[in-house]
């Protein structure tokens, strides 16, 4: 099988998927689908499946990579908003992860968490 192109190979443009088809019962469905992107870069969905072969180690990516621990680590934050994380979505979690081991009370964390709406 191969990989699903995520442009046209001759002009560049956006691939349209017209037609699906089950391998089991032979059931099509036509329509007009996109191709998923994730906005990621050729460059990007490398670092991904680097980070995902060394299971997130980054010292092991500075290692393979020849870069130095920042850049690495500049390169995970350019992924992560690429798939539409944020720092406040980050704060949050860490605001919640502490709540859950009673390291800040309620009124603290309902603090921490208008303060980053603000």
């Amino acid at each position: 099988m191969m990989k699903l192109p995520d442009k046209c190979p001759v002009c560049g443009g956006e691939i349209i998927i017209e037609r699906f088809r089950c391998r089991d019962c032979g059931v099509s469905v036509e329509g007009e689908f996109t191709v998923p992107r994730w906005g990621l870069t050729q460059e990007q969905w490398d670092f991904v499946r680097l980070f995902l072969k060394v299971r997130g180690n980054l010292k092991e990516m500075e290692r393979i990579m020849g870069l130095s621990y920042p850049t690495v680590r500049a390169r995970l934050e350019s992924v992560r908003r690429a798939l539409g994380f944020s720092e406040v979505e980050d704060i949050k979690s860490e605001v919640l992860s502490a709540l859950e081991r009673g390291e800040i009370t309620v009124e603290e964390a309902l603090e921490k968490l208008e303060k980053e709406e603000e």
